[in-house]
């Protein structure tokens, strides 16, 4: 049996399903405003960004890129809802 609190098990079972979502449509997120982009983010070509909101405030972060001929989304990193709106100047 694996170990950590049930919400880590919730919301690592959050992050697999949403990572299976964006393989299976990666415009499924919600697409942030390019003007809320962070610079921390932008250093990793990030010019579309998404997120998907996850299980007790938190969400996950990425951008879909282009690599040669195939779509290619990166996942950046998930936060909790304190820290999203600290990334995010809310």
């Amino acid at each position: 049996m694996g170990h950590g609190t049930t919400e880590d098990k919730e919301l690592q079972s959050a992050i697999s399903r949403a990572m299976d979502a964006i393989q299976e449509n990666a415009w499924r997120g919600i697409q942030l405003l390019k003007r809320l982009i962070p610079r921390k983010y932008k250093t990793y070509g990030a010019e579309n960004l998404r997120k998907i909101n996850l299980p007790n405030g938190w969400r996950l972060i990425y951008f879909i890129g282009k690599n040669e001929a195939v779509t290619v989304s990166t996942i950046l990193e998930w936060l909790d809802h304190k820290n999203y709106e600290r990334r995010f100047k809310y």
